[in-house]
């Protein structure tokens, strides 16, 4: 019997769990030392039902960490209610960009820690989230893919990422918050990235990866891409259904993630708290 003050159901896939009997407002710190050691097992805790307000959410995250993002929207609806459905509309563009697969924060110097999200309003149909398991991505390599990209890098840019959605930048007449398109060198990461916590190897790859120092640009980018399509197929995938009051928990030095398509012409909203990367880990220079 587990002696763990909350269940723990795992799903049907490489990580992640359900976490029920667990109420994340009020968790004494026995209860978060336990859900700590359950998070870096599994990598991603989806806990149904929680309901959350905005201070409740914050309080949470920051149990885990120093945050880079206290709280911010990732809706297609106004502050007066309006929905964004124009493809010239620059959160419209952010929310198109994270439906490919990344890693948050890998284009700023400090890589992201993980996140707490939660779910406010969901469309009738579609608006799922998806995670990638990066460490059972690099496992299952063959000895020969593992040698080959031993020694190798990216640079990772959010400028880079979201390009084909269009120049999207901070500027005067954007509403758009502009975090992560600041004029700043990308940083280069190493293609095999050691979890901190852990020590297991994941691979740092995803939509913000570009250019591979020592290789072509279409070799660099055939590459990239082939990891991503390799790593992001079962039973290396979970995707969840929202249901509103929803939070997940989940590691971003080991899981990459994505949204999913929905009829933007339905609201959805959601709250992401990210939590800072620790300096001595998840620091990268440009190169």
């Amino acid at each position: 019997m587990s002696s763990k003050p909350f269940s723990v159901a795992p799903v049907d896939a490489t990580f992640g769990a359900v976490i029920t009997g667990l109420k994340l407002a009020d968790m004494d710190e026995a209860a978060f030392t336990a859900l700590y050691e359950t998070w870096l097992e599994y990598g991603l805790l989806v806990f149904p039902g929680q309901n959350l307000t905005n201070q409740e959410q914050i309080a949470v995250a920051r149990r885990f960490g120093e945050l880079e993002i206290t709280l911010q929207p990732l809706s297609n609806v106004r502050d007066d209610g309006s929905i964004r459905i124009s493809n010239d509309d620059d959160m419209v563009k952010i929310l198109k960009g994270n439906m490919g697969w990344h890693c948050d924060s890998t284009y700023m110097p400090v890589q992201a820690k993980g996140a707490v999200f939660t779910a406010h309003v969901v469309p009738a149909e579609g608006g799922d989230t998806a995670w990638a398991d990066a460490q059972a991505g690099y496992e299952a390599l063959d000895v020969a893919a593992k040698e080959r990209i031993a020694n190798l890098s990216a640079y990772h840019s959010l400028y880079h990422s979201q390009k084909q959605f269009g120049e999207t930048k901070a500027k005067a007449d954007s509403e758009y918050f502009g975090y992560g398109f600041d004029n700043q060198d990308p940083p280069l990461r190493p293609l095999v990235k050691i979890h901190p916590e852990t020590k297991q190897p994941a691979l740092a790859i995803g939509r913000h990866a570009y250019s591979i120092p020592g290789l072509a640009e279409d070799a660099s980018e055939r590459l990239l891409a082939e990891l991503v399509e390799f790593t992001c197929q079962a039973p290396r995938v979970y995707q969840h259904s929202w249901t509103v009051g929803d939070a997940v928990l989940w590691d971003n030095r080991r899981l990459m993630h994505r949204g999913c398509p929905w009829d933007m012409n339905e609201p959805r909203v959601m709250l992401h708290s990210r939590i800072a990367g620790d300096q001595a880990s998840e620091f990268a220079a440009h190169a």
